[in-house]
């Protein structure tokens, strides 16, 4: 499998429409990949918060539209990080778009843990609730979202529903970066996936974006790892090493305490 994160740089002097533009022209640039990931909320940036009102969309919006033609065109998956959806009832949600190779909208994501205590997700966004996966020829994904990472209850669930890969698209503070190397490397040893986590590069909203966009192997081994900048970073996969890992070191039958699958946990298989 071959998987190219788009290290994709947020600004404030360029508008969504312009940035939406040219993240299309990255994803149908990346043809002959197999799966292709953007960040967390690149359309309106996920620290300027006084722009989300205006920036809300539906999942069928134009980022939706954007990203299905794009995806379409290069012959992938494409996991197109997270927008800001306004629900029906007009609450907002922080959500991943995953569409398949024809450009099908295949699943939705809405971010369980949300970010800011006393500001910006928690007073602005409401919290999803189901925990999501999809069944694909790739394997099957598990989704994720930046500050999700800290919470290993939800991997533990995401791998319990059968996920061999882990996608989380991000927009980590650059100050907290060594935080987000150790949580990135830490779900994928102890749920044995691979992990894809894809972070924002620039500044906006006062707040620089981490960059270091990484995938990481099941052993916890950096597979490859992005700078600070706009980047794309590409590596090869080869799944058969979640299974081998599963049982050579099978930890995960040894759990003692554990979780009951929850009831809104979402899966779908491939068709």
């Amino acid at each position: 499998m071959r998987v190219s994160l788009i290290q994709l740089l947020v600004s404030d002097t360029e508008s969504a429409d312009e940035r939406r533009a040219r993240a299309a022209a990255l994803v149908r640039g990346r043809a002959g990949d197999d799966l292709v990931v953007l960040p967390e909320l690149w359309t309106t940036g996920a620290w300027a918060y006084d722009d989300w009102q205006a920036g809300a969309e539906p999942v069928d919006g134009p980022t939706a539209r954007a990203m299905s033609a794009a995806a379409r065109s290069a012959a992938v998956w494409l996991h197109a990080g997270t927008v800001v959806e306004r629900s029906d009832d007009g609450s907002l949600y922080n959500t991943a778009l995953l569409f398949d190779r024809s450009g099908a909208l295949r699943r939705t994501y809405r971010k369980i843990h949300r970010y800011g205590f006393d500001t910006g997700e928690a007073v602005w966004m409401a919290a999803g609730r189901e925990v999501v996966t999809i069944g694909t020829e790739l394997g099957r994904l598990g989704f994720a979202t930046c500050y999700d990472l800290r919470f290993p209850e939800l991997f533990r669930a995401l791998v319990d529903a059968g996920t061999e890969i882990l996608v989380v698209p991000a927009a980590w503070p650059a100050r907290r970066r060594e935080q987000w190397r150790i949580l990135v490397r830490a779900r994928a040893v102890e749920e044995q996936a691979v992990v894809l986590a894809c972070c924002a590069a620039g500044s906006h909203g006062g707040m620089e974006q981490a960059g270091g966009s990484m995938v990481v192997d099941p052993w916890g081994t950096v597979l490859a790892e992005a700078g600070a900048g706009e980047e794309v970073l590409t590596a090869e996969i080869d799944m058969d090493v979640v299974a081998a890992i599963r049982a050579e070191l099978p930890v995960l039958q040894d759990r003692v305490l554990s979780i009951p699958a929850p009831e809104n946990a979402r899966s779908a298989s491939a068709p």
